[in-house]
C-alpha cells in the first residue's frame, strides 16, 4: 500500500512539474512581451555574473535606451540559438540616429563580433529580443541535463559544450 501511495505521489508531482514548465513560460511571455521569457544557461560565457545552470528571465523594454553594462538577449542570422551577453559599447550615428550595439560574454576574452553575421560588426535594435531582468541560480540544471543527454544521443555518445548555447523553457 505504501508503494502505491508513493508512486501516486511521484506521478502527481511529475505531472505538476511538466504543467508548470509548459504553462508558466507561456503566461510569463504575455507579461514580459518576450518569447522565450526564460532560458537555462548551458555555457560558462557569462560567468561569474550568470553561471551554467542558472535560469535567466528576459523582459522587453524596447522603449528604454541601451546602456553599457546591461545584459541583453539577442538573435543574429546564421546562429541557431539566442545569446545572452553584456553590452560593452553603444554607438548612436550622429546623422541618422541609428543605434548600434557591441556585446561580449563576461568570461570571453574577445567581443562577440565573431558571432555576428559576416559584414555585420555591430548588433542593431532589431537583433535584440529583450533584456535580462533577473535570474535564479541552479534552476536551469534540469534543462542542462536534458540538453546534454539529447546532444549525446545525436552525436552517438560524444559531447562537447559549445561556447554559447541556450535552451528555451
Amino acid at each position: 500500500m505504501k508503494i502505491r501511495h508513493a508512486l501516486t505521489q511521484s506521478v502527481t508531482f511529475l505531472v505538476m512539474v511538466v504543467a508548470l514548465l509548459v504553462l508558466v513560460p507561456e503566461g510569463t511571455m504575455l507579461v514580459t512581451g518576450v518569447k522565450p521569457p526564460s532560458m537555462a544557461v548551458l555555457s560558462e560565457s557569462m560567468e561569474p555574473a550568470i553561471k551554467r545552470g542558472d535560469m535567466v528571465f528576459v523582459h522587453n523594454m524596447s522603449n528604454e535606451p541601451f546602456r553599457i553594462g546591461e545584459i541583453i538577449l539577442f538573435k543574429v542570422d546564421g546562429f541557431e540559438h539566442p545569446v545572452v551577453h553584456r553590452v560593452i559599447k553603444v554607438h548612436k550615428h550622429r546623422d541618422t540616429g541609428e543605434i548600434r550595439i557591441l556585446t561580449k560574454g563576461d568570461n570571453n576574452s574577445v567581443d562577440d563580433r565573431f558571432l555576428y553575421p559576416v559584414g555585420q560588426p555591430w548588433l542593431q535594435p532589431h537583433d535584440i529580443i529583450g533584456r535580462v531582468a533577473s535570474y535564479l541560480p541552479y534552476v536551469g540544471w534540469p534543462s542542462v541535463f536534458i540538453s546534454e543527454a539529447y546532444k549525446m544521443l545525436q552525436s552517438g555518445g560524444s559531447t562537447t559544450t559549445p561556447q554559447v548555447h541556450w535552451v528555451t523553457m
